[in-house]
């Protein structure tokens, strides 16, 4: 029992005598938190002298000016685009088809002038087919001049001589070639003319309602009217961007239209001149000669005298 009790009061001891040097230690909160506070007055003055933020700027721009808008400012934003889209595919399409078209007549005119025989282009005709302007009407040509040689004139619209019907022939094939040529041009016309007054009317329109917005507000500056009228302006600007390109491929496809056709009525003169004459290659050499007007056969024959 004794035992017990010195080993309690010797655990009391040790317990006061290290608690005592704690007691004894001065605090150092106030030193430890200086630095501390130096830094958190540092920091404010350097944001008492940085200068204010910017104002945030409005978001201004054409998608922005589309976004606001309401339904007929979208309407014609939508009508202008298709408009784009039109034109361009047409632009493509018409420029690749004239492309291969003129390559085809090249070729099959090659050919005419070097053919032996109007019996052996019409079998060209017939083996690779009528792809062009110019061998579809030697198609029709040669075909109109045989069949009235050979049956004569069994119906109305065959009435008259072999020279008319075959004349008639030519100019129905090349009126279908010039309404396919001229074919997606009044599309073109169309979109140069009245794209620009589209733009126009919706810068009208997107203006009296930034107007209107602008009157509703509060204050009247000088950002507050050049942002929506400048976003409303941008309407005409693609209005003209629209209307330019379909004006410049209009003139370029109708002057292209005009060269070809006028060598597609040269062309319809001397095949006429062929098939109402009957002149024949002439072989008086033996040598296969290149079909020739009726004036460059006649020369060749009386050399051949």
């Amino acid at each position: 029992m004794f035992n017990v009790l010195q080993n309690a009061m010797m655990v009391v001891a040790q317990a006061a005598g290290s608690a005592a040097p704690a007691a004894a230690t001065p605090p150092a909160a106030p030193q430890t938190l200086q630095p501390a506070a130096d830094a958190l007055n540092a920091a404010a003055a350097a944001a008492a002298s940085a200068p204010p933020p910017a104002p945030a700027v409005p978001d201004m721009g054409f998608m922005h000016f589309v976004a606001q808008s309401d339904f007929v400012g979208k309407t014609l934003f939508i009508i202008l685009i298709l408009m784009s889209v039109v034109t361009w595919y047409l632009i493509v399409v018409k420029a690749i088809s004239n492309v291969r078209m003129r390559n085809r007549a090249a070729v099959f005119l090659n050919h005419f002038w070097n053919a032996g025989s109007l019996k052996q282009v019409e079998n060209e005709i017939v083996t690779h087919g009528a792809r062009d302007p110019f061998s579809h009407l030697a198609s029709h040509a040669i075909h109109a001049q045989s069949h009235h040689a050979k049956f004569g004139a069994t119906k109305l619209e065959e009435a008259g001589s072999n020279g008319e019907f075959v004349t008639r022939t030519m100019r129905k094939v090349i009126d279908e070639e010039t309404a396919k040529l001229e074919n997606g041009l009044t599309i073109l016309a169309s979109v140069g003319s009245t794209a620009p007054f589209v733009g126009l009317f919706g810068t009208v329109w997107g203006v009296y309602h930034a107007l209107v917005g602008i009157g509703l507000s509060d204050g009247v500056t000088i950002s507050r009217i050049a942002g929506p009228v400048g976003e409303a302006l941008i309407m005409t600007g693609l209005g003209l961007a629209v209307a330019i390109p379909a004006v410049l491929a209009y003139n370029a496809f109708v002057r292209n239209n005009r060269v070809f056709l006028s060598r597609l009525d040269a062309f319809a003169h001397d095949l006429f001149a062929f098939l109402t004459t009957g002149q024949q290659v002439a072989v008086s050499d033996g040598k296969v000669r290149a079909l020739r007007r009726q004036g460059g056969q006649a020369a060749d024959a009386r050399g051949s005298e």
